[in-house]
């Protein structure tokens, strides 16, 4: 995704070239790469920016102090994260957000953004930031509900249902591994493939890697 994209998103949607370009320079526009594995945002600190993907996905973590993780979401070229904290720029964030593989991410700095309104693109953008976290409450929203099943069994279901629906399909691929889905889950990964293995003996399903087919 190169500069003239991410005029395309829906966080810079109906600005002129010229509210973008003043803009990026207002909100000190930089750009940071970074290796699979690489912790961009850590739990506990606190930022007065905003990522936007460039390229390359990122996984939104909660990792407790025993080392148990659980996977929130997971967000690709053209997402955004911690727009909410970077509007407050002194709450410290309770999420880790790690390099799902090698990305490229473009960094704002928003945190001025809760003063007076002085200029067009300032109230677009924040109209716009407004609708980028109603979203993120939907998905948020949409875990919660795929972790709510007692069973493995329910939550597997419940999650490749939405999935389905979303993509308007039976066969559709999603975008974790198993390690990962069973952390978005919050289950063991040998009881959830030993879940998956029962389901396809069953005919309720198949599966090969993140490519599912609801039979």
């Amino acid at each position: 995704m190169q500069l003239q994209e991410v005029k395309k998103t829906i966080l810079f949607k109906d600005m002129t070239d010229r509210e973008f370009e003043e803009a990026l320079s207002r909100l000190g526009a930089h750009e940071q790469a970074f290796e699979k594995g690489e912790m961009i945002l850590r739990a506990g600190d606190t930022t007065s920016e905003m990522g936007i993907i460039l390229a390359g996905s990122v996984t939104i973590e909660s990792n407790d102090l025993w080392g148990n993780r659980a996977i929130l979401n997971l967000a690709e070229a053209g997402d955004f994260f911690a727009e909410v904290y970077a509007l407050f720029g002194n709450e410290p964030l309770l999420i880790d957000v790690c390099a799902n593989e090698d990305c490229r991410i473009l960094f704002l700095k928003t945190a001025g953004l809760t003063g007076e309104m002085k200029s067009s693109w300032q109230i677009r953008l924040t109209r716009s930031l407004l609708l980028i976290a109603s979203r993120k409450n939907l998905v948020l929203s949409g875990r919660a509900f795929h972790t709510s099943p007692k069973s493995i069994r329910g939550r597997l279901m419940a999650y490749l249902d939405s999935m389905s629906r979303k993509k308007g399909s039976r066969s559709f691929d999603i975008p974790f591994d198993r390690q990962q889905l069973a952390d978005y889950l919050n289950v063991e990964r040998t009881a959830l493939s030993k879940e998956l293995g029962k389901m396809k003996k069953e005919g309720l399903i198949d599966c090969r890697k993140n490519h599912f087919r609801i039979l």
